[in-house]
């Protein structure tokens, strides 16, 4: 079972993520079933071992972790996801998986990148819908209220372009109903870096992210280290090292 701290009144104390079953119907799609913790990790693990998910996928799943990361966000069937900066859809996918049939996964990017469309394509997925917008404004003014959001390994990437990421932290503040998530993961730079490593280095200081989303008005509920690596030296680029890099993953609320 995942490990993590949970922040009370500044205080970290040691607790396990609490999690929901899920069933799994046809085509790897789910639906709500409230059960114990070896049943939900054993329907996340069916999302994982999805036939849809491609070889590039899994082979990043060492360094990923989708279970681990799954249980962390605490995804149910029928939640409002919004992924930002989707990419190839890799996280989008296993989202939709696990939300199911009666949830939704709008996968964002300032683009539609030929990898996501090409995933689509390849195994359509009604529940994935691609959106483009600006990082600045990137949820659609016709959805609902979300229950989670994700950005994940490309915070920093967001903090090397011209984006007002006050305006865009607002903006997922507000897209959220209370009680909502906001899960960020990425790449570790050293401490007291700030967002200088995020062009060179493609990383972003974990005290940095924290305090942008607090700036916000959200709330630090939990951090993990399901993907720390102490052995790595932060002083390279992620796609440059023999190792995989130290990430940190931190889940916000919405009050």
């Amino acid at each position: 079972m995942l490990t993590t701290k949970y922040c009370v009144t500044g205080r970290w104390l040691p607790t396990l993520i609490a999690s929901f079953g899920l069933a799994w119907g046809v085509n790897g799609y789910a639906s709500p079933q409230l059960d114990s913790v070896p049943t939900v990790n054993e329907s996340y693990q069916q999302a994982v071992n999805s036939p849809i998910r491609t070889i590039e996928d899994r082979r990043a799943d060492a360094t990923r972790k989708p279970l681990e990361f799954l249980q962390f966000a605490r995804v149910r069937p029928g939640m409002l996801v919004m992924d930002i900066s989707a990419g190839g859809g890799n996280t989008s996918q296993l989202l939709a998986l696990a939300v199911g049939s009666k949830g939704n996964v709008w996968a964002q990017g300032d683009q539609l990148r030929p990898a996501l469309a090409k995933r689509l394509a390849d195994h359509p997925q009604s529940n994935i819908i691609p959106v483009t917008s600006t990082f600045e404004d990137p949820i659609p003014s016709d959805i609902p209220k979300l229950d989670l959001i994700t950005i994940i390994l490309n915070y920093h990437d967001i903090a090397n372009k011209p984006v007002d990421r006050t305006k865009l932290n607002q903006r997922l503040f507000d897209a959220l109903k209370s009680g909502g998530h906001l899960v960020v993961i990425d790449h570790s730079a050293k401490p007291g870096s700030g967002v200088s490593a995020a062009k060179s280095l493609h990383r972003i200081d974990e005290k940095v992210v924290g305090e942008e989303f607090l700036k916000a008005g959200f709330q630090l509920e939990e951090e993990s280290n399901f993907l720390h690596n102490s052995s790595d030296p932060r002083d390279q680029a992620f796609f440059n090292m023999k190792i995989p890099s130290d990430k940190f993953a931190l889940r916000f609320v919405k009050p």
